[in-house]
């Protein structure tokens, strides 16, 4: 059975790039509570952006008389008419040697130029900046990691490798074993016509060619084997289904020639045990059934025990409701001479049908 595979493949394509944001002179920025500080643009997975940076954001008042001030820090998405799918994590550097402190982690998510999507921000209080581990010098350093999700890529659907292996040809092999008679090891004498075999081809696919060869009665040294009741030209067909597993196409017979062919090779078939040839036989026969033959075709298979061509005889004549006609056949009134039993019993399904 053929079996066809093929690949094709999806992959999400992501371009990520880091950018470091260092602010020198933090205590002198404090003091400028309106100033926003910008960092230069930079591109990652084709588009640009800029991280934003406010100290005094805003002051809130506590009811204890103490003020807490909030700091901010944003990335925000350049251009016009532009948008990004991307995932952003802003940390503040250790300028020791400590971890880093994650300010701001968002999952995939659009920006767009136009909206107010087109920025991320996170307050944060203004005393973790201020704590020596991350204001080093006056100086902090933001790192900003931005993943953008490009379009993704589906691969062209595509074949696996084959390797084709050719149909089994050990028929025509035989076939031509049988024509060259290259290592022929026994001959048979058909009505004078004399047929050359090989022994072990025959008795693999014969169970009565086995026995009378290697079986416990075979017998020695007798050659010619002188075979009766054959045709020389049905032996022929034998031999060529022996080697061949198939039927010649007996180009040159007619209809009736052909189905009489068929009846001789399946009683050659029950007589040498070949169930694969008398099956194929039956089909034939049941397929070419007509009201001249039926009766002489179902005597046939009474004959040689094919109950399935049999019961394809009575159920041709029951079905097209010609007993009447069948009867009138020589065959019909032979099979009521040579086989009552098989006659009454299309006779007795008939009568049945015509009832119903």
């Amino acid at each position: 059975m053929p079996n066809s595979k093929t690949v094709s493949t999806f992959s999400s394509q992501r371009e990520q790039g880091t950018h470091l944001f260092h602010i020198s002179g933090y205590s002198q920025l404090r003091s400028l509570s309106s100033e926003l500080i910008l960092s230069d643009k930079f591109s990652v997975g084709g588009h640009d952006w800029r991280l934003l940076f406010k100290p005094d954001w805003y002051i809130e008042k506590k009811a204890n008389g103490f003020n807490s001030v909030n700091s901010v820090v944003g990335l925000f998405l350049l251009g016009r008419n532009t948008k990004a799918q991307a995932s952003v994590e802003l940390r503040l550097l250790d300028q020791g040697t400590g971890p880093s402190l994650s300010l701001l982690k968002l999952v995939s998510r659009e920006f767009d130029a136009n909206k107010e999507s087109k920025i991320a921000l996170c307050e944060i209080k203004q005393q973790v900046f201020e704590a020596t581990t991350y204001l080093r010098d006056d100086r902090l350093t933001i790192e900003c990691v931005v993943t953008v999700m490009k379009a993704s890529l589906v691969t062209k659907t595509r074949s696996f490798p084959r390797i084709e292996v050719p149909p089994s040809d050990i028929a025509e092999q035989f076939g031509k074993l049988l024509e060259t008679k290259v290592g022929v090891d026994v001959t048979f004498s058909v009505r004078g016509v004399n047929f050359t075999a090989h022994k072990m081809v025959l008795a693999a696919r014969s169970p009565v060619f086995s026995a009378e060869f290697y079986g416990p009665m075979r017998e020695e040294g007798t050659e010619p084997i002188v075979v009766e009741d054959i045709q020389p030209d049905v032996f022929r067909a034998l031999l060529h289904f022996i080697y061949n597993d198939s039927l010649p196409l007996f180009d040159d017979l007619q209809a009736d020639d052909y189905g009489e062919m068929i009846r001789h090779l399946l009683v050659a078939a029950d007589r040498y045990n070949m169930e694969r040839l008398k099956l194929m036989c039956q089909s034939i026969l049941c397929e070419s059934l007509h009201v001249q033959t039926v009766a002489t075709t179902m005597a046939l298979a009474d004959q040689h025990h094919c109950d399935m061509l049999k019961d394809a005889c009575i159920e041709f004549i029951t079905c097209s409701n010609a007993m009447d006609a069948v009867a009138a056949t020589p065959g019909y009134k032979s099979l009521k001479r040579t086989c009552p039993s098989v006659a009454i019993e299309a006779l007795e399904k008939t009568s049945r049908i015509r009832k119903a």
